[in-house]
């Protein structure tokens, strides 16, 4: 059996939070990271092209040898995840694994509100797709979940302005939004992978006592738990501490943009998908 790296796809760039986070909680695996820049973004995108454009890249992690993809996206994980893992996987590899991002937060999402109240902060296509919703009220029926699309936010990160003053009217804005729905929210869902580099100014405007729950760190607990729970997909996985980008659009922007999120250079290489 040739072992391989753990892959990670997004639609865009919001992924390398979850792909920092994963790697700095198991350092010695190798992992690759691909980015579908020249088709982002998903979200307001149809089912079909989303589930399309997700498998496609599946597929291409698979080809590079990988037995095991986290879809770090929101948006894939909403609307294609279930249908690759259910219909192409028995078809592609039995063996092989594609797990998402919204799960792991479903799961914990109940440990952290006292008062049964939870809000989502997402993009119009998260949102949209009902998906926390449903998989938290699958696992805590008595919860009641409010959400807020935040449509300026992943601009205002990928255009490295959300450290100015001109995010804090969009952040307090949408903050507001939400906490006017129901003001006994004490838990907030980031479900946007760009998110937790607002989580500053999230802080600025959420008034104390509500806990903030961000993705990366929950799906890397969660990632670990499963290998230790799948010992046969864990020896699959190479471990020489090494992460490969590669990229659907130009891997000079990519890089660059790529610092923002990782706050450190990387070296990326254009793929055909």
């Amino acid at each position: 059996m040739e072992t391989a790296p753990i892959g990670i796809f997004d639609s865009g760039y919001g992924g390398l939070t979850v792909l920092r986070d994963i790697a700095n909680l198991l350092p010695e695996f190798d992992y690759i990271y691909l980015g579908d820049n020249a088709r982002t973004p998903y979200g307001n995108r149809s089912y079909e092209v989303i589930y399309q454009y997700t498998l496609e890249s599946v597929r291409k992690l698979f080809s590079l040898g990988c037995h095991l993809v986290i879809l770090a996206c929101n948006t894939s994980s909403a609307k294609a995840l279930r249908t690759i893992q259910q219909i192409d996987l028995p078809k592609i590899d039995p063996d092989r694994r594609v797990l998402g991002v919204i799960r792991p937060i479903a799961e914990i999402a109940g440990l952290y509100s006292k008062s049964n109240k939870i809000g989502i902060l997402g993009t119009h296509g998260t949102v949209n797709s009902n998906s926390y919703q449903i998989e938290i009220n699958k696992i805590y029926p008595h919860i009641d979940v409010f959400q807020e699309a935040c449509p300026m936010w992943v601009p205002l990160i990928e255009n490295n302005e959300y450290n100015c003053t001109g995010a804090d009217y969009f952040v307090k804005k949408n903050i507001t939004n939400l906490l006017d729905i129901n003001n006994k929210i004490d838990t907030i869902i980031l479900g946007c992978t760009h998110y937790p580099l607002l989580i500053e100014k999230i802080r600025q405007f959420l008034p104390a006592g509500i806990s903030i729950i961000s993705q990366g760190i929950i799906v890397a607990e969660s990632l670990k738990d499963y290998l230790v729970r799948h010992p046969e997909m864990e020896i699959k996985c190479s471990k020489n501490g090494k992460i490969l980008y590669y990229t659907t659009d130009s891997p000079e922007l990519f890089d660059q943009q790529a610092c923002i999120f990782l706050g450190r250079s990387v070296s990326s290489e254009k793929i055909i998908l």
